[in-house]
């Protein structure tokens, strides 16, 4: 066991008892609704975090990129559902090899992403990716059966079911009623396509949601069978800003300490961009800055970096001083793993066991 005041800094670290409530808590709810649980595999990128997944019922994982799903087929882990488009001489070599190891879908939401990896001459398991609101990829609703019909045709294509992200949720806030409805909706509309596909002689049998926000709302909607949240395992503050979890439940954090204290106003801080994530700037911040208990400081903002530095700013400046020791809940937990290539597990106040952080870009 090691104190965390001599762990070198900047440090990321997870806290063993908030993560395992977390996944125990999702993997309750979901589960007494009967909804299957494929949680993005993106947040951890750590086979540890997913070894206990599985031990809660997780029935497989969502990834993102190649990477991912080489770590995970080389585990052993089998239902694994790449939500992303292979596009791409590589991406489609890479796609045709890990569809023949098996245990694996694609999610595709065109006919032109789909043909050159029809030509590769694999059995090509997949989910319509459909748009729910987010307007990022996916097939409008009303053009699904068109397109489900045009790539079922494709020689060794095979659909599965229909898959949304409902990332559009986040543009809510503090708005937790209208976030729910919303993610309700997101839900009622994939199932709607889902039954429209049946309808057209198309077998369906996965209706996919996914997001952390998203989680008390959409795999909750009639005809939806399971559900890929992703942050829910660490959370963060842009999660809390969201009103999907409360401060105390955030397991990840990063260790850092005040390394300059020269202008009034103003320390800086040892974790700088390299360490945090500025995607989905929670508030205006890099994150929330707490003291080394997991105590927030509710007078100092973290908002701004560089590579190694982190700008704290606001009236609570003036009681920290160079050396003093601070832990910062990121705004994005998936985007600070990736900047990592390791974890400390926390308990007690001490770091009790490293971790490592794989399958990054």
């Amino acid at each position: 066991m090691t104190p965390l005041a001599d762990l070198a800094t900047p440090a990321l670290l997870v806290d063993r008892e908030r993560m395992e409530a977390n996944i125990t808590a999702m993997a309750s709810s979901l589960g007494g609704a009967g909804i299957a649980l494929r949680p993005h595999f993106k947040t951890s990128k750590c086979v540890e975090v997913a070894r206990r997944q599985l031990d809660h019922g997780a029935i497989g994982f969502t990834c993102s990129t190649p990477a991912e799903v080489t770590l995970l087929q080389d585990e052993g882990v089998g239902d694994l559902l790449w939500a992303h488009q292979p596009v791409g001489p590589a991406k489609v070599a890479f796609a045709a090899e890990a569809l023949r190891r098996g245990g694996l879908m694609i999610g595709l939401d065109s006919a032109e992403a789909a043909r050159p990896l029809a030509e590769a001459g694999v059995a090509v398991p997949f989910l319509l990716d459909v748009d729910t609101g987010l307007g990022r990829t996916g097939v409008d609703p009303a053009r699904a059966v068109e397109t489900a019909v045009r790539l079922a045709s494709l020689p060794g294509f095979e659909l599965r079911g229909v898959m949304t992200h409902e990332g559009h949720l986040g543009k809510y806030g503090t708005d937790r009623t209208g976030l729910e409805a919303a993610g309700a909706q997101a839900g009622a509309c994939l199932a709607e396509v889902a039954a429209s596909l049946r309808a057209a002689g198309l077998d369906c049998p996965i209706v996919s949601v996914g997001s952390t926000p998203g989680a008390t709302s959409a795999p909750f909607a009639e005809g939806v069978t399971e559900a890929r949240p992703g942050t829910y395992v660490y959370y963060d503050s842009g999660q809390v800003r969201l009103g999907s979890a409360t401060l105390d439940r955030c397991a990840q954090t990063v260790l850092t300490r005040v390394v300059s204290a020269q202008r009034p106003g103003t320390v800086i801080v040892d974790a700088g961009v390299k360490a945090m994530s500025s995607d989905g700037l929670a508030g205006g911040s890099l994150g929330t800055v707490c003291d080394p208990s997991g105590r927030p400081l509710e007078d100092v903002v973290f908002g701004n970096g560089n590579e190694e530095h982190g700008y704290l700013t606001g009236p609570g400046t003036a009681r920290l001083t160079v050396g003093d020791l601070l832990r910062v809940v990121p705004n994005h937990a998936c985007g600070t793993t990736n900047m990592w290539s390791g974890l400390h597990v926390v308990e007690g106040g001490h770091a009790v066991e490293r971790w490592p952080i794989a399958a990054r870009h």
